[in-house]
């Protein structure tokens, strides 16, 4: 599918991820395509109070307001990037696991890094994807606030092309990089964007039998084998001001990270910023 001026990877195709995807061709309920949105997250908690379906996806060529993790900006220009987010209302899973659904939105984002654009990419405690030192990707995991169906929204954004000059870094100094940057294969964000809704879909029925249980479901296994942060020598930069410095040990079934610090105990973070030593300034 050509447009004026521009290669058929220029665009998304939701008709083709429609038929794809959708019921009764995939496993997705609806699937929806807009131009320019201030978040796809922020609209989706909004249509989970008006009882959105199990399985909505929703995607932006631009957003406005693109939020990553502690609300920070996520740069999001139009025709260089992937911005979507899903809807899932899985009413067997506990609340407490909800939040495990950014593991395996990140296992589903190494899986399409590496069989799709074929670039070899490691996952960054707690929300990054990386290829070399570059962030590519990141993952927004929010839960609908209390009072509303229970439900999940996980969302990514995926920079397939160059964002442009002056875009700053990510916490602890990462530079931001591209797909195309880094030696992918397709800059088809109809492909990419495909490749990530399956891979998502594949491993969330799975977690979803198991109840959130990511050890079972074997969620788990899977991301400690694809996280790099495991193994470094790391400062963890905490939402209360402080810092805890030693050798990242572990991920454990809650998605907290263990860090063996300097003294040589062992400490659990559930939130903060990670900076990998090894490639600090």
């Amino acid at each position: 599918m050509d447009t004026a001026g521009g290669k058929s990877d220029d665009i998304i195709d939701v008709l083709a991820l429609r038929e794809r995807l959708v019921a009764p061709n995939g496993p997705y309920t609806a699937l929806d395509l807009v131009d320019s949105t201030g978040s796809t997250n922020a609209d989706l908690l909004a249509a989970a109070k008006d009882g959105a379906a199990d399985r909505t996806v929703l995607i932006a060529d631009r957003q406005t307001a693109g939020r990553g993790r502690r609300d920070r900006e996520w740069v999001s220009p139009a025709g260089v990037g992937i911005y979507l987010s899903v809807l899932i209302r899985p009413a067997a899973v506990p609340g407490a696991r909800l939040g495990t659904l950014g593991m395996v939105a990140g296992l589903a984002l190494t899986h399409t890094a590496e069989k799709v654009a074929g670039v070899a990419a490691r996952l960054k405690w707690p929300n990054d994807l990386l290829v070399g030192d570059a962030k590519c990707a990141g993952i927004l995991s929010e839960v609908v606030p209390a009072g509303a169906a229970h439900a999940a929204v996980v969302g990514v954004g995926i920079n397939v092309r160059p964002l442009g000059e002056d875009v700053p870094p990510g916490p602890g100094s990462l530079p931001a990089g591209s797909l195309a940057e880094l030696g992918a294969s397709t800059t088809d964000r109809t492909a990419i964007a495909e490749g990530w809704l399956r891979a998502f879909a594949d491993l969330e029925i799975v977690w979803r039998l198991h109840r959130g249980d990511v050890e079972r479901s074997g969620v788990l296994t899977g991301y400690r084998e694809a996280c790099g942060t495991i193994g470094q020598r790391v400062r963890a930069e905490l939402p209360d001001g402080s810092a805890r410095t030693g050798v990242a040990v572990d991920v454990d079934a809650t998605g907290r990270l263990s860090i063996k610090l300097d003294d040589g105990s062992v400490e659990t973070v559930s939130a903060g910023d990670v900076v990998h030593l090894r490639n600090a300034a």
